[in-house]
């Protein structure tokens, strides 16, 4: 598989781009990822701590041992990737380009200004309120970086935001809306279908139309599943999109990635789905990161090294991936129409700062913070 660059430049401080006072703050949430390997076992813990993302039995002293047990290991991933996760790089790099494209679509929002919100790394919840309240923030839009919706991954986002938001607004001075999903944006679409292309192109002309393109988004325990998570179906949708906007013109397939511990997950795995495909006689296969909208170590890890040796050693040569969004001008562009679109639509007076499909909950959901949390966030 060909490298991908994976240095990891100080994070642009967008403080000084803002002369007067943001009049709209835009929360990015996301993962998150150690900048360092001294961060990984604080971000270990708080993610097995996490029974948003994965319940385990005991959850709070299962946590503290599997963390100390894979921070050795999860260490070294890091090692091997340049040291610590780009995730914040890339997020402040999207964030400050969607913030010039915004002043300049959506004045009467402006000027705006860009936060992170990392669930298991700095910064977290809690140095984005900080961070907003110093700056006088009145409007705000927690903003997701998942494009799909999952309980697990923007549904634990919004509930550690309302918790945190208890101690730093308590009287609620800041006005929320919330933009929960976006798989079917035109310009997300648009923009996973160039990388496509791209990756497509790399082929020799002779075996483009035969290569099979493998969507690798992050996988779900099945007991998530199971309870009505809308995240299975929203990738599906995405992948169809993506493909219609290419005419359908490869064989594809939708995997999973990235199962921890031994209880049933979604399926199939990305690297069982390599494997067996090279088995079958498909050498050439295109890996698309279709869930993730930047690299971290799940692509330049996990798809790049992990499952790229396994394909070396099976044989399978035609193996590569498509790059992820990162700082894509379409990509951005899109972020930035996602915003003013938003924006736009919750104006109106009446207008729900949430949509209808974050209003409800999973039907098999016993989560009351999820509850507590909706109720908060459609005042």
């Amino acid at each position: 598989m060909r490298p991908h660059s994976t240095t990891a430049a100080a994070p642009v401080d967008s403080k000084d781009s803002h002369k007067s006072k943001p009049k709209t703050g835009i929360v990015l949430m996301n993962l998150g990822g150690p900048a360092t390997e001294n961060e990984v076992h604080d971000f270990l813990l708080r993610l097995f701590s996490d029974g948003d993302l994965i319940p385990l039995p005991f959850q709070k002293y299962a946590a503290q041992v599997i963390a100390k047990r894979r921070t050795p290991k999860i260490k070294e991933q890091y090692n091997q990737i340049g040291g610590g996760s780009p995730i914040r790089k890339w997020t402040t790099e999207q964030g400050t380009a969607m913030e010039k494209i915004l002043d300049k679509i959506s004045p009467e929002t402006a000027p705006h200004k860009h936060y992170i919100a990392f669930r298991y790394a700095h910064p977290l919840t809690p140095e984005a309120l900080e961070e907003m309240k110093a700056d006088g923030i009145e409007r705000a839009v927690a903003f997701t970086q998942y494009p799909q919706y999952s309980c697990s991954t923007t549904g634990s986002s919004m509930n550690e935001l309302y918790r945190q938001l208890q101690e730093w607004d308590p009287e609620r001075k800041m006005k929320w809306s919330v933009i929960d999903r976006w798989h079917n944006h035109s310009g997300l679409v648009q923009a996973v279908a160039n990388h496509i292309e791209d990756g497509l192109a790399k082929y020799p002309a002779e075996k483009r139309d035969k290569v099979i393109i493998l969507f690798s988004a992050h996988s779900l325990p099945m007991e998530i599943v199971n309870k009505g998570d809308s995240y299975p179906s929203e990738v599906a949708a995405t992948v169809d999109a993506v493909m219609k906007k290419l005419n359908y013109k490869n064989s594809y397939k939708l995997v999973w990635q990235s199962q921890v511990g031994p209880r049933p997950w979604l399926g199939p795995q990305t690297n069982k789905a390599i494997l067996g495909l090279g088995e079958k006689g498909y050498n050439d296969q295109l890996l698309v990161p279709i869930a993730f909208t930047s690299d971290h170590v799940e692509t330049l890890f996990e798809l790049d090294l992990e499952y790229g040796e396994e394909a070396h050693e099976a044989g399978i040569t035609g193996l590569t991936r498509a790059e992820s969004l990162n700082a894509d001008p379409v990509f951005i562009e899109a972020m930035a129409d996602i915003v003013k679109n938003h924006l736009n639509q919750t104006a109106s007076e009446g207008a729900s700062p949430i949509s209808k499909q974050f209003a409800i909950r999973c039907p098999g959901c016993t989560n009351e913070t999820c509850k507590d949390t909706r109720e908060y966030f459609k005042q």
